[in-house]
């Protein structure tokens, strides 16, 4: 940290956060905000606000404004971390549902990425992403299962290039509304649904869509088990678009119980579902096969259901 940096500001009509950029290159804007809202940065002895415009003869007073050492993915000893599997150049994880798979702020320390570097501190250093270190693939924060992790530079990169490759097998298990009696498969395009953020939808008409927002997605089904009301499938993914799962399945009439993201209802009423298996949406990343990063053979590993997952009713 930096204890105490004061700045003396020549120009005029600037805004705050703008200027803290410039004088710390190393943040990013939501740190930089963060740490205005904090109190960190004052202007006449009073805590500045961030979206004032500074004026002419303002004197920044900058107090424990972090280094670049200090913003690194920050270990949690606390936080549980279940291996299904592990040698000399994988690990594969059993994230559990709730617990985000990265953090997305240096100052979150709740996800798996902090549990496996509380474990494996050497793990920090692979890979580009400080927040995203060792870990080749996302999870949603709901979605429980497997996560695969890389233990050495060499292995990461080799298991990166099947996953640009699609070349990686990734089984979910998904309770989903309604009976499904036979297989399917949907290959439909999704784009960012712009009346709500952070969903996906199915790109109806994909050549007006920007190619920069237009992502090719294949899902397919199987039905392990078909209730009155719900049905459990096996859903292999073949690509890996955000939320794709979730939104492919919901635009084949059989949205995932308890995800009201993507249609599922949010009273349990109608349904023989206890309400808690509302709390979240029933996806489960339960196997995945690749090929070894030192070895060449098939590496086949899964996971299985946590134990509050409900029944197919």
């Amino acid at each position: 940290m930096i204890p105490r940096d004061q700045h003396a500001i020549a120009g005029s009509g600037e805004r705050l956060d703008r200027q803290i950029l410039r004088l710390y290159p190393w943040l990013d804007r939501s740190t930089v905000l963060e740490l205005i809202s904090a109190g960190h940065v004052l202007i006449a002895g009073r805590p500045a606000k961030k979206g004032v415009r500074l004026e002419a003869g303002d004197v920044l007073d900058c107090r424990d404004i972090p280094e670049p050492a200090d913003l690194r993915l920050q270990p949690n000893p606390d936080l549980p971390l279940k291996i299904l599997f592990e040698d000399d150049s994988v690990l594969a994880l059993d994230k559990p549902a709730g617990q985000p798979t990265h953090p997305l702020r240096f100052i979150e320390t709740d996800t798996l990425a902090n549990a496996l570097i509380a474990r494996f501190p050497e793990l920090a250093g692979i890979g580009d992403d400080r927040l995203f270190p060792a870990l080749l693939h996302r999870l949603d924060t709901q979605t429980s299962g497997l996560v695969l992790a890389a233990k050495t530079p060499a292995a990461y990169a080799n298991l990166r290039a099947q996953f640009r490759r699609f070349s990686v097998q990734k089984h979910y298990t998904a309770l989903v509304h309604g009976r499904v009696d036979s297989p399917g498969r949907l290959d439909a395009p999704l784009t960012h649904q712009t009346r709500t953020p952070c969903k996906m939808a199915v790109a109806r008409n994909p050549d007006k869509v920007p190619k920069n927002d237009c992502f090719a997605a294949a899902t397919s089904w199987v039905p392990l088990e078909t209730g009155r009301e719900f049905s459990l499938l096996d859903v292999t993914i073949y690509t890996g678009v955000t939320h794709q799962i979730r939104c492919h399945l919901a635009a084949a009439g059989h949205p995932i119980a308890g995800d009201s993201l993507y249609g599922s209802p949010l009273s349990p009423s109608a349904f023989s579902l206890p309400p808690s298996a509302y709390s979240r949406h029933w996806l489960h990343a339960a196997r995945l096969i690749a090929s070894h990063p030192a070895t060449g053979k098939s590496l086949d590993l899964s996971c299985p259901l946590p134990p509050d997952w409900p029944p197919t009713a």
